[in-house]
């Protein structure tokens, strides 16, 4: 590696050059990095289509080595640490891979039969094991109207000994099965509010889940609910294990405003996850390259590579909750990039402001100015852009639960592309932004290019522009009014 450099901006160049110091190149060298203006108009038009899609090139070639996959705790996210810290050290950035505990979960039966019929069930992440046999019980599903969240919506009905029936929605499933549990339920069956199945969710932990515990498609609700009987098989097996996340910070910048910006690493067991994360780890990792350790830059930037968020955020989570709380006040914002290449794209960016009135409320203060950012950006470029809610699903979480504004861009998952989103972006409506979400067919012959260069482009303009500010009309709060800001929420 090159340790003794200079970065020197040359006029009328939209690239700065790393030069070795006291040192002349031969033709036996490593030519010298350039690396692009880091601000927000040098760092969008440094990351290009083709640098993000060797990235991905890289982490699926690692997943076809390992099983199809590169989820936490396996040898293929550990390969996948290798690539992007030796991608890191190569533009000159010091990394750290900080270790931590989560829990694997193995889902091996899964059936729910009433009355002969088999009617499809995916275990909830985390669910505790029924046996062999299953639990046979009586069904008691939740009011119309009532969501499970509170032992009010309960009112008036026996759950002892029953199969809790409740749809998804208001509160996490993990507050469903508590209150079902605590009323006495032996297990619980949440009901899809959208079409399709339910195969994603989880509880949160192993210490949060108290009974078996399953999800059903909205298609099949009815028939569960009016069963008065069920036989629930869950096997299931949970293990603790080790993972890491990746951090690298430059060595230039304020440390009192520090722009964090992230992406999950880790797959899901079931697929080399190349869109779902491999487009967010590849922006954010091209920005870093693009950028370099050493930047002219306002404010330092930390770059953060999360694993085991399929697990439930543990990466990110385990992070936040080591830091200090000089730690947290020095972090300005935070970034967050998860699935920007969906095979039937939308273009969204996380509601800061909760105009949208949609689900989860407003961000910490300095959300909305984010959301401003990122919309401003593609609109410039000719893209309407739509609110996406904090739903608390990918690792902005851990950060707006302790006060720091966040927001980022988004192409969509497993929601439906309305008719009007269609007709604004293309692709087809009615059907998900991602029919490939969580499966083996996350690849990159399944992301959408455009859709990735256009959102890679705005992921390194966003950061760019924190770098070297984060104030202004679209910034956030600092200093007294950021303790303030905090102090409040």
């Amino acid at each position: 590696m090159v340790s003794a450099m200079r970065i020197s901006l040359l006029a009328g160049s939209a690239v700065t050059v790393l030069i070795l110091a006291g040192c002349s190149s031969t033709s036996d060298e490593e030519p010298a990095r350039v690396f692009a203006t880091p601000d927000g108009q040098g760092l969008s038009a440094a990351v290009t289509e083709e640098a993000l899609v060797g990235h991905l090139e890289e982490l699926e070639s690692i997943a076809a080595e390992h099983d199809g996959n590169r989820a936490a705790g396996t040898a293929g996210y550990d390969a996948s640490v290798d690539y992007v810290v030796s991608q890191l050290e190569s533009a000159g950035f010091e990394v750290t891979t900080p270790e931590f505990e989560f829990e694997t979960f193995e889902a091996q039966t899964q059936t729910l039969s009433l009355a002969g019929t088999e009617i499809p069930v995916f275990a909830l992440s985390y669910s505790p094991t029924t046996t062999a046999e299953g639990i046979t019980a009586r069904v008691v599903g939740a009011p119309a109207g009532a969501d499970g969240c509170e032992a009010t919506d309960y009112a008036g009905l026996d759950l002892a000994g029953a199969v809790a029936v409740v749809p998804r929605g208001v509160c996490p499933f993990g507050v469903k099965q508590t209150v079902a549990a605590e009323l006495g339920a032996a297990a619980a069956i949440i009901v899809n509010n959208e079409p399709g199945p339910l195969d994603s969710g989880t509880l949160g932990d192993a210490e949060t889940a108290q009974i078996p515990t399953g999800g059903v498609s909205q298609e099949d609700g009815a028939t569960v609910l009016a069963a008065p009987e069920v036989t629930l098989t869950l096997v299931t097996e949970t293990d603790t294990t080790m993972s890491r996340n990746i951090i690298a910070q430059t060595t230039t910048g304020s440390t009192e405003n520090v722009v964090v910006t992230g992406a999950h690493l880790d797959s899901v067991p079931e697929g080399p996850g190349i869109n779902d994360n491999g487009t967010g780890t590849a922006a954010v990792l091209e920005t870093a390259l693009q950028m370099g350790s050493a930047p002219e830059v306002t404010n330092a930037v930390r770059f953060a590579f999360w694993g085991a968020e399929e697990n439930g955020l543990v990466g990110s989570t385990k992070y936040v909750e080591g830091l200090s709380d000089e730690d947290k006040r020095n972090i300005a914002l935070y970034l967050n990039f998860d699935m920007i290449g969906s095979h039937n794209a939308g273009y969204l960016a996380y509601d800061g402001d909760d105009s949208d009135q949609v689900g989860e409320p407003a961000g910490p203060a300095g959300s909305d100015a984010i959301e401003r950012t990122f919309v401003e950006r593609l609109a410039d470029e000719g893209t309407a852009v739509d609110g996406t809610d904090f739903d608390g699903r990918s690792d902005y979480g851990p950060f707006i639960e302790v006060g720091i504004p966040a927001g980022g861009v988004f192409s969509g998952a497993d929601e439906n592309k309305t008719a009007e989103q269609a007709e604004k972006w293309g692709g087809t409506a009615d059907q998900t932004f991602d029919e490939n979400y969580h499966t083996d067919q996350d690849t990159l012959a399944n992301v959408d290019r455009a859709a990735l260069a256009k959102n890679g482009a705005a992921v390194a303009y966003g950061i760019g522009v924190y770098a070297q500010s984060v104030e202004g009309p679209n910034g956030v709060p600092v200093g007294a009014e950021r303790e303030a800001a905090r102090a409040e929420g």
